[in-house]
């Protein structure tokens, strides 16, 4: 059996990838995966790993987590994703740094299923829009409740990719980045449902359709059934200029008003975040998914 989490990162998805699955549940089923409602498996998951502490599941209890959450018992793939499963938003953040809970959560999730094949499944967020994303979505916080004192240059994915992947070095690890998604979104679903890219998806525009006028959605999906791409690479540049004609601008430049950010830091903090990012997407144990 294979074991797919997805673990956020946090504002990166909005349960877009799991809403998406499960509109394709009939042709997933059909083909060995099965994607759980996440109100079949979030609340229970959690109170699993909390009676287990990390301990590996024994046969009976994985055998219980599957009967409630399965039609198909056991399945050949098995889909769970959840943002918390790394940490709730307020911890993103801590004294201590950046995302500095999600390598402690690795192993036990992948306890639950001990003899399963796992993957790890997680989107980079540049910080730059991260940290204004985490204070819009915690009630009632601020920006020096969010940043405990951090200073938003420290806040690095390197060290956080280095410790999961040390961590989960025995399990796949995949990543991409959210700002890529719009390019290679079709690619992420084809990624976790092992389907050909040549598959017929449900939802492939999904996350165009958050970012593109109704008009030029409609423009795209004509262009590319008259004209289809030849390769992955064609159809992304063909997106590309469609989005740069038609993209929303308010949806795609996200303005950053916190107190002491500055055009300057912003794009201090976005090279780091890039320089990242070019050193994760060539480390062992990392499957990088690259527009």
């Amino acid at each position: 059996m294979q074991v797919v989490f997805h673990l956020g990162a946090h504002a990166s998805d909005e349960d877009r990838l799991v809403k998406t699955l499960l509109r394709n549940r009939a042709t997933l089923n059909g083909s060995g995966l099965v994607v759980p409602p996440p109100k079949r498996y979030r609340m229970l998951l959690r109170d699993t790993l909390l009676e287990l502490r990390g301990a590996p599941a024994d046969s009976a209890k994985q055998q219980e987590v599957l009967a409630a959450v399965s039609d198909i018992n056991p399945p050949d793939r098995i889909f769970f994703s959840h943002e918390f499963f790394t940490c709730i938003p307020q911890r993103v953040i801590t004294e201590a740094g950046f995302y500095t809970m999600a390598q402690a959560k690795l192993k036990p999730l992948a306890n639950l299923f001990p003899e399963a094949e796992i993957e790890f499944h997680f989107a980079l967020v540049n910080p730059a829009t991260l940290v204004p994303a985490l204070i819009q979505r915690i009630e009632g916080a601020s920006y020096e409740s969010v940043m405990v004192g951090n200073d938003p240059r420290a806040l690095r994915w390197l060290p956080v990719i280095r410790q999961m992947a040390e961590v989960s070095k025995s399990h796949k690890l995949v990543l991409w980045c959210h700002e890529d998604t719009p390019l290679i979104w079709p690619e992420i679903l084809r990624h976790i449902t092992h389907l050909p890219q040549e598959a017929a998806f449900e939802g492939d525009f999904a996350i165009l359709a958050t970012i593109m006028s109704p008009e030029g959605l409609d423009r795209l999906r004509a262009y590319l059934s008259e004209h289809s791409p030849k390769t992955i690479a064609h159809r992304r540049k063909i997106v590309a200029v469609f989005l740069e004609k038609f993209g929303l601008r308010d949806k795609i430049e996200i303005e950053v008003p916190l107190p002491g950010w500055t055009d300057d830091l912003v794009t201090e903090i976005t090279a780091n975040y890039d320089a990242d990012v070019a050193e994760i997407a060539t480390m062992d144990g990392v499957e990088f998914i690259a527009p």
